[in-house]
């Protein structure tokens, strides 16, 4: 059998038929024949797991002195740039970085007393 005389069979069933046909090839072969689509019959992109993270400092909290030393820690700037980071918060401290590294940056700062968000 060629895919053309296959094609030519599935053109001629009905829907009913066709869901059958599917079922039977899903059990048949481990697969599954389901695809995300979007609104106009376009299909979907499958969304991926997030795999970049920004760090931000939403709030210094009572120990902003302390905060500022681990935003200079973490970002390297100096105690100027750093300081108008923490007083002009909510600002990203670090951008698209690894979910390990936002975690462990995220920690740092919420021990020395900051409100942080990880997005």
């Amino acid at each position: 059998m060629s895919k053309e005389t296959i094609l030519e069979e599935i053109k001629g069933m009905s829907v009913l038929e066709l869901n059958d046909l599917v079922k039977a090839i899903e059990e048949e072969f481990g697969v599954t024949a389901a695809a995300p689509v979007a609104a106009g019959g376009a299909v979907a992109a499958v969304e991926e797991e997030q795999s970049e993270f920004d760090v931000i400092l939403t709030g210094a909290g009572a120990s902003k002195i302390n905060v500022i030393k681990i935003v200079r820690e973490i970002t390297g700037l100096g105690l100027k740039e750093a300081k108008d980071l923490v007083d002009n918060a909510p600002k990203a401290i670090k951008e698209k970085v690894s979910k390990e590294e936002a975690e462990a940056t995220k920690a740092k700062l919420e021990e020395a007393g900051a409100a942080v968000e990880v997005k």
